[in-house]
């Protein structure tokens, strides 16, 4: 199966590239979670995720 596979070098490089970008996008969205201010910590918590369940969510429906 694997041999009808096609694998080319520059392929290669493509797959270690995506891989690369994605970890360092993950990795530095967690350090900046990590390193936050705890004030602003806090200020997050405090954000009003609930909604009225009446509500409509979708207001074109």
């Amino acid at each position: 199966m694997f041999k009808r596979l096609i694998l080319e070098d520059s392929s290669v490089w493509y797959v270690i590239t995506a891989f690369v970008t994605a970890a360092t996008i993950f990795l530095t969205i967690t350090w900046r979670a990590l390193r936050m201010p705890r004030t602003e910590v806090e200020k997050f918590a405090q954000l009003p995720f609930t909604t009225d369940a009446n509500e409509r969510h979708d207001p074109h429906a």
